[in-house]
Parts: structure tokens; sequence; C-alpha cells
């Protein structure tokens, strides 16, 4: 509530002139916080999830591209392309598993010297250090739903032709789809992501198309 007071200031003539001062409560108005989500928490499993994602789809499209440049079998593009899913997730699994353990053991290091220093708390820390079982599972979960949408997009396809143009189709809008999840969870624009995402994918299955074309052509090597 606004309190009135007034005050006599004398003037030159020695009339008391009445001044009216209000007071107002210095209360600051402090508007609600809004919960802001920290994108930077979110950077290391959605990497994961987004690169193993990424390139499990672009890998196994630009397999399955390579050889339906030389081979028009269906059976020939899908055995290659499901033995490029299993390695491909065996090998983001491994790899994460490497990495996040190489991490694991930086902090530990690390904890174990603030530790003797005094100012360490292990409790925070035990809790803050990374589940190397857990990344690598999800990095080939990842790598596996990626690489299962051109398997199933080829599948039940014979025509040659056909086939490669619904694999670079499903393949563009599977690429952009992932760019808007990457995105949207990252709070990054949208449009950048995904052409980024997208561009990257066609050079990968062109540059694998021509490539194995080359090689596999009448003047190369026979297949």
């Amino acid at each position: 509530m606004a309190a009135l007071q007034s005050l006599k200031l004398p003037s030159l003539n020695n009339v008391e002139i009445p001044v009216h001062i209000i007071h107002t409560e210095e209360n600051q108005i402090q508007e609600p916080a809004v919960d802001e989500l920290d994108y930077s928490q979110r950077g290391q499993w959605l990497r994961a999830a987004v690169l193993g994602a990424n390139d499990g789809l672009v890998s196994v499209a630009s397999l399955m591209m390579g050889v339906s440049s030389v081979k028009e079998d269906v059976k020939a593009v899908i055995v290659i392309g499901f033995a490029g899913l299993v390695a491909g997730a065996c090998s983001m699994a491994i790899g994460e598993f490497v990495s996040v353990c190489t991490q694991r053991d930086v902090e530990i290091a690390q904890m174990k010297r603030e530790k003797r220093k005094g100012s360490s708390k292990s409790d925070e820390n035990d809790e803050k250090l990374p589940n190397p079982v857990q990344a690598a599972l999800a990095s080939a979960l990842a790598f596996a739903i990626g690489a299962v949408v051109p398997l199933l997009a080829a599948a039940f396809i014979r025509q040659h032709k056909v086939r490669m143009a619904v694999v670079v189709a499903v393949a563009s809008v599977a690429l952009v789809v992932f760019g808007v999840a990457g995105a949207l969870l990252g709070g990054t624009p949208m449009v950048k992501s995904s052409a980024r995402v997208l561009v990257g994918g066609w050079m990968a299955m062109g540059t694998t198309f021509g490539l194995t074309k080359l090689i596999g052509s009448d003047h190369g090597m026979q297949i």
C-alpha cells in the first residue's frame, strides 16, 4: 500500500509549504521463474543417439546403393544391408564402450586427486560418472534403428530402378526427420540442422554409388 505523508518546508518568506510525498512499497515484483531447459546437459546422449541413427541410415543406405550399382539381385542388396547393420551396430557399441570407459577412468583419476586434497564430494561425483554399458547399448540400438529403415524400404520391391529410387527417397525423408528431431531436442535451428544432415547423406550415397559402379564396371573389376 502506498503511504501519503506531508512535510512542511520553509520558504524564503517564512511560509511553510506543505509537500506531499508518496512512499511506495519497495517490493520488487518478480515474475515466476521459467524452467529453461539446459540443452548442454543433453549433449552427450543426444550426440550418441543422433549420430548412431544417422550413421546407421547413411551407412546401410550407401552400402545398398553401392551394391545396386553393379547388382540387380534384391537378395544381394538385402544381405549386404543386413551385414552392414550388424557390423555397424557392433562397431558403434564397441567404440562407444571404449570411449566412455576412457572418459570414466579420467574422471575417476581426477576424483582421487581431489579427494587427496580434501575438495571432493564423492557421493555427487559418483552419480555423475558415465555408464559405458548403457552408452554402448544406446549407440548400438540407435544405429540399428537407422539402419533398418532402408532395409525395410527395399525388402519388398523387385524392380531394380524402382528399388533404388525408393531407398533414396525413404532415406532422405528419414534424414530430415532425424535432423528435425536433433534440432528440437538440442534447441538448434531446424532448417540448418535438417539441411546439413540431408546433404551429408546424399553425398555419402552418391559417392558410394559412383565409386562402386566405377570399380565394378566393364573397365574395372568384374563382379
